[in-house]
């Protein structure tokens, strides 16, 4: 690489590292995921999204006008094959405070899980339960995920086109057992740059022999659907993921969000600028090609 090259790359690379500080600082600000003397805790997997999480959050607690710590912590979930090593090793050159959590998910999972069969749902639930617990035990206030913007649309359409449900997955929200605050910090982050964020910084990534290499998810289908709409139309995930963040219970059909059995009427002095006034419709107003024939219907 020449030396234009690599002045290119590395200008590039700053565009990249400004824009997704910006989007997790903004992410942090409008759901206020973090606050003076918290204790986050970063769930680290070993996947890029993970490690991509941990680096910005220590990067934006420098500049942060606020004080709070960060604690990595892992769950070990003894997959056949996982180098584990790599964390711990990975942690101590960051010189941060990190767990190494032992837990034996997985022969839980290959034994109530049929041959075959997603493993992504009952694994996900037995590591969120143990890390609640473990948030508790180590005095943190908040769980940080590495979940993002790809990731929150992809959740969509999969509760839309298998569950029969308008749900996604909230930038901040309280844990399954009500004792925990879990935030999603990479909410407005797109997974191209993640994947460009965690290339550039060589993250020793540790993939998933578990669930996420699973062939023929449902998961997987979607994404490919949102591949090709950024690459037809793009834009168009950034605009379904801002129609989550602008919802109009009345213009949907759900009874629980809105009330439509007993919908209110306003027929007050005020609204007359709403009827239409006789003067207004006469003839000379209206087109004639509009009206349809209904004579012989």
């Amino acid at each position: 690489m020449n030396q234009n090259e690599n002045k290119k790359e590395t200008l590039e690379f700053n565009k990249l590292q400004k824009r997704l500080r910006r989007n997790v600082g903004n992410a942090i600000v409008d759901y206020n995921m973090i606050e003076e003397n918290d204790v986050v805790m970063a769930c680290i997997s070993g996947g890029k999204d993970s490690f991509a999480m941990l680096d910005i959050l220590l990067r934006l607690r420098e500049a942060a006008p606020i004080k709070f710590d960060v604690v990595a912590v892992n769950l070990d979930q003894k997959q056949p094959g996982f180098p584990e090593h790599i964390l711990p090793e990975y942690f101590e050159t960051l010189n941060i405070p990190y767990y190494i959590v032992d837990k034996d998910t997985y022969s839980v999972v290959k034994e109530k899980v049929p041959e075959g069969k997603t493993t992504c749902g009952l694994c996900s639930r037995l590591r969120r339960g143990t890390l609640y617990s473990f948030a508790e035990k180590i005095g943190a206030t908040k769980i940080a995920l590495g979940h993002h913007l790809d990731d929150i649309v992809e959740t969509m359409f999969l509760n839309m086109f298998h569950g029969a449900r308008l749900k996604a997955m909230p930038p901040k929200l309280r844990s399954d057992d009500g004792r925990n605050v879990v935030i999603r910090p990479l909410t407005y982050c797109r997974e191209t740059d993640l994947i460009q964020y965690a290339e550039h910084l060589d993250f020793p990534i540790i993939p998933c022999n578990l669930c996420g290499s699973q062939e023929n998810l449902q998961r997987q289908n979607i994404k490919a659907m949102l591949i090709d709409w950024d690459k037809k139309t793009p834009g168009r995930v950034e605009k379904i993921f801002k129609s989550i963040q602008n919802v109009s219970p009345s213009q949907l059909a759900d009874r629980e969000l809105f009330d439509f059995v007993n919908l209110p009427l306003d027929r007050s002095e005020d609204r007359k600028a709403y009827e239409f006034e006789e003067a207004e419709i006469s003839s000379s107003n209206i087109d004639e090609s509009m009206f349809i024939d209904v004579t012989n219907v």
